[in-house]
């Protein structure tokens, strides 16, 4: 992948390419400051397999979830009560009970993410 990601006070999410240092994409929607920006690692109808979801987080108290195969394609919004100030994909081990954990590797993937209000939470 030759692309990296970029939000904006001007309430945008910028997909560049760089080799070129060209910008390739505009994600608009949000209706504040986008802090947080970060591919999933989710795939939707992708027949190579590579991530083609990113998500941001934005001062507008929401993360968005969007198509990188249609700039204008909002998947999801997720409405918060706090801004979100950052966010990452993270695995987590499944538990089978309250004393053991899986030890066949198997993680669930997570997003979490630090709103303004300091706190942090885990949603998947």
């Amino acid at each position: 992948m030759n692309t990296i990601l970029s939000g904006s006070s001007d309430r945008s999410v910028r997909l560049w390419d760089i080799r070129s240092g060209q910008q390739t994409q505009v994600f608009n929607g949000h209706r504040d400051y986008v802090y947080a920006v970060e591919y999933s690692p989710f795939v939707i109808n992708n027949s190579d397999g590579s991530p083609n979801v990113l998500c941001s987080g934005s001062l507008d108290n929401t993360i968005r979830f969007w198509d990188i195969r249609s700039s204008k394609k909002q998947l999801y919004a997720m409405k918060l009560d706090e801004g979100i100030g950052c966010l990452k994909y993270i695995g987590l081990k499944k538990k089978i009970n309250d004393y053991e954990q899986k030890s066949n590797g198997d993680s669930s993937i997570n997003l979490c993410y630090g709103s303004k209000n300091g706190s942090i939470c885990i949603w998947g």
